[in-house]
């Protein structure tokens, strides 16, 4: 079986660690159960001189967490990865290696879909990333908004307006967004607080129906200031996007920016690709993962 998986833009600004926005930018993964045991990996693309070939893979890892989960583990894997979402540039090459891996492993069990339905897959991939921000948009598609309780990761899908249209700048270098996560305080100003709370809310709306209110929606001061230092040039794109009166955030953890534009503004916005970035006119993917012809 095909399974193809978005690449996602986690944060947007304001949204720390509970907005997503699928992409139209993917990998497939093809799997193929074989008689004898054993694991081939092969990969293609993003990715293919650094990553693993063997069981240290992700989305090999990911199957095999969700093996355990649903039983009927196959005696033998065959795994094709072609790999278009560039790796550790803020665009949820992780994420969509594990939704790719779970979404697998239960299409290839009798039953799995019953047995884990979208919300346990969301749940389940989440356990494995960690946090459920690129998780979710990769999983249900469009714009998500993702928070915890006790029953694990939850998400909701939201409408998105068809005058969206955003360019992604992605640098030739990657970032790590364990590193990233180091930089944060333990602690912010209440007033930081109580600013990108009514951002964070006002986003949502903007994505939906006010596009024209995003420049204001996408103001943060949770994360973004304190990642600036050790991304010197993504912060000045942001800020040079801003002050043209572009709405750009950085892209999850960066170094990649979102420019949250239009279809009016999608074509000023891409002549502030600089030199050793590349940019990348994505629409938003509505369908999120799912299975496809091979």
């Amino acid at each position: 079986m095909r399974v193809r998986v978005p690449a996602t833009s986690a944060n947007l600004g304001p949204g720390f660690d509970a907005l997503g926005l699928a992409l139209e930018l993917y990998d497939d993964v093809v799997v193929r159960v074989t008689d004898e045991a054993g694991l081939t990996v092969d990969v293609a693309g993003m990715g293919a001189a650094s990553v693993p070939r063997n069981a240290r893979h992700l989305v090999v890892k990911s199957m095999r967490a969700t093996f355990k989960v649903l039983g009927g583990a196959p005696a033998g894997l065959e795994v094709v990865c072609a790999n278009r979402i560039p790796h550790g540039r803020g665009l949820g090459s992780s994420a969509a290696a594990i939704v790719a891996g779970v979404v697998a492993a239960r299409g290839l069990v009798v039953g799995g879909s019953e047995r884990m339905d979208d919300a346990a897959v969301l749940a389940h991939a989440a356990e494995l990333e960690g946090h459920p921000d690129n998780v979710a948009a990769c999983v249900l598609g469009g714009l998500t908004i993702a928070w915890n309780d006790e029953s694990g990761a939850r998400a909701i899908k939201v409408p998105v307006s068809d005058a969206l249209a955003p360019v992604a700048f992605v640098p030739g270098s990657s970032s790590s967004t364990k590193a990233a996560r180091k930089l944060l305080p333990e602690s912010v100003p209440h007033a930081d607080a109580v600013a990108n709370a009514a951002r964070a809310a006002l986003l949502v709306e903007a994505l939906r129906s006010h596009p024209d209110d995003l420049l204001g929606a996408t103001e943060d001061r949770l994360h973004q200031p304190y990642r600036a230092e050790a991304m010197p040039k993504t912060a000045a794109l942001v800020a040079e996007l801003r002050d043209a009166g572009i709405p750009a955030v950085v892209s999850g953890a960066g170094p990649s920016v979102l420019a949250l534009t239009t279809t009016d503004s999608r074509d000023r916005a891409v002549t502030f690709a600089r030199r050793g970035w590349s940019a990348l006119p994505l629409d938003v993917d509505r369908k999120g993962a799912h299975l496809a012809p091979l």
